[in-house]
C-alpha cells in the first residue's frame, strides 16, 4: 500500500466507523466473557485460544491481529506471544485482542490481576490509568498527535517511570489494525474529525511486570466518542 493511500484512509466514512464500532463492541463482549474464565492454572496459550474462539464464534470474520496474552513477569513484553506459562495467583495478566467485523478491525487492551495484587502493581496500574485518561482528554480534531503522546508520557515520567514507557501512545485503526495517524513523540500529524485512534499507554518494568490499558475512540471536534466500554478500574479476579 502506498503512503498516499495510507494518508487518504485516515478519515473514515460513516459506514467504516459503524463497522469499527461493531468490532469494538464484540471485543467488549469478549472481555466480559473472559472475566468469568480466567483463573490460576490456565496457560496463556489456552486463554488466548478461548479469546480467539469467542471472537470467531460471535461474528468476527477474522482476528484483527494475533491475540496477546502475557502474565506475570512476561507482562513486561508489550507484544509478547502467548506461551505455555501458567497463570499464577498474584499475576498481572495483559490481554490485547480484536476481531474484524464488516471488514474493519477492533483493538483493545485490558490488564487484570489474578487472585490478589501487590501495592506496587496497584500503584503502577493507577499511573497508567491516569496517563490514559490524560491522553484521552487531549484527543480532539486539530490537536497534534505528538501532544496526545506527551499528555500520557508526562504523567508516566512525573511518576518516575519514563524509561519504562517504551512505545507510542496510539495509532489509527480501519481495515488494518495499524493505520495512520501515529500518536508518538515524533509524529507531525494532526488529528482530524472521524479518525478512529487507539490510546494505549503502558509501563513495562523489566523482569517484573507490565501494565497497558487501551481504548479505541473516534476523534470529533469536541473530543472523542470512546467505543471501548469495558471497565478500566483494576479488576482482581
Amino acid at each position: 500500500m502506498t503512503e498516499t493511500i495510507r494518508r487518504s484512509r485516515r478519515v473514515k466514512t460513516p459506514k467504516a466507523l459503524l463497522a469499527i464500532a461493531k468490532a469494538e463492541a464484540l471485543g467488549d463482549a469478549c472481555f466480559s466473557y473472559m472475566l468469568t474464565r480466567i483463573r490460576p492454572g490456565r496457560s496463556e496459550r489456552d486463554v488466548a485460544a478461548e479469546i480467539d474462539k469467542f471472537l470467531l464464534d460471535n461474528g468476527a470474520e477474522a482476528l484483527a491481529f494475533p491475540t496477546i496474552c502475557v502474565s506475570g513477569v512476561r507482562s513486561d513484553q508489550p507484544h509478547g506471544e502467548p506461551g505455555d506459562e501458567l497463570i499464577e495467583t498474584g499475576d498481572l495478566l495483559t490481554l490485547d485482542f480484536g476481531g474484524v467485523v464488516d471488514g474493519c478491525c477492533g483493538d483493545m487492551t485490558r490488564t487484570v490481576a489474578v487472585g490478589r495484587v501487590s501495592s506496587a502493581k496497584r500503584n503502577v496500574y493507577g499511573i497508567v490509568l491516569r496517563a490514559q485518561e490524560a491522553a484521552l482528554a487531549a484527543v480532539r480534531a486539530g490537536v497534534r498527535c505528538a501532544d496526545v503522546d506527551k499528555a500520557a508520557r508526562d504523567v508516566i515520567t512525573a511518576a518516575g517511570h519514563g524509561a519504562h514507557y517504551i512505545h507510542g501512545t496510539g495509532h489509527g485503526v480501519g481495515r488494518e489494525v495499524h493505520e495512520k495517524p501515529t500518536l508518538n513523540a515524533k509524529s507531525k500529524e494532526i488529528l482530524l474529525e472521524n479518525m478512529p485512534v487507539t490510546v494505549e499507554p503502558g509501563i513495562y518494568i523489566p523482569k517484573k511486570f507490565g501494565v497497558r490499558i487501551e481504548d479505541l475512540a473516534i476523534v470529533t471536534n469536541f473530543g472523542i466518542i470512546n467505543l471501548t466500554k469495558s471497565e478500566k478500574r483494576l479488576l482482581v479476579l
